[in-house]
């Protein structure tokens, strides 16, 4: 039986990073798998390359949201329209609601006392940490840091699998990308982002129309 005692925010911050989280992530590439079905990524060099691209941008951004929803400088509402802003394919938008509804899910059974009523079944995926990150009690940075690293290792895990990558490769950049993900996660934390990256957004759009895909983005 799940416990409702409180989580403390180092544990909550080590739950959302683990890779078993139950939001769906792990049949999302975050355009990785068009990127390789192009040519884009070929290997764990070109991996880490399309990996530090994504995240400072569009994971940048989703972080700043989430950010913003911890330090309350944004409501669920704002939050939202910022976010349906900031992305501008259609494709990720819905990649982004599909795992927002995975990570509601969780959060209104790790945190039943807490007020989701704000969040809806078409809620983005960092306007739903952002709240997870005030229930917890945890940081606009560290909230923002481990939206940033599930950003990147998700996607890592992504090219791994499409490639056969050797698992030590990957950890390998995806150890090396830490100090970038902190450097972003200190900067989502100030301000909110407003980058776009056209080349995701055409990976995403043309992912969408594979008529077999390995994974939903």
């Amino acid at each position: 039986m799940f416990s409702t005692e409180p989580m403390s925010g180092l544990a909550m911050m080590l739950t959302l990073a683990d890779s078993r989280l139950p939001v769906g992530g792990h049949v999302h590439s975050g355009g990785v798998e068009q990127a390789v079905a192009d040519g884009v990524i070929v290997d764990a060099d070109t991996l880490a390359d399309y990996l530090r691209r994504r995240i400072t941008t569009s994971g940048l951004v989703a972080a700043s949201i989430a950010a913003a929803v911890v330090d309350d400088t944004l409501d669920v509402a704002a939050a939202q329209a910022e976010t349906d802003a900031r992305t501008p394919s259609a494709a990720a938008r819905r990649a982004s609601l599909a795992q927002g509804r995975g990570m509601l899910r969780l959060a209104r059974r790790m945190f039943p006392d807490h007020d989701w009523t704000p969040h809806t079944g078409r809620t983005h995926l960092p306007v739903v940490c952002g709240s997870v990150g005030r229930a917890s009690r945890l940081s606009g940075f560290h909230t923002a840091l481990v939206l940033v690293y599930t950003t990147m290792s998700g996607s890592a895990t992504a090219g791994q699998r499409l490639l056969a990558l050797d698992p030590a490769d990957v950890a390998l950049v995806i150890a090396e990308l830490g100090a970038e993900c902190e450097r972003i996660a200190a900067a989502a934390a100030v301000e909110l982002a407003d980058l776009s990256d056209p080349t995701l957004d055409v990976f995403a759009e043309r992912h969408e129309c594979r008529s077999m895909p390995l994974f939903m983005s």
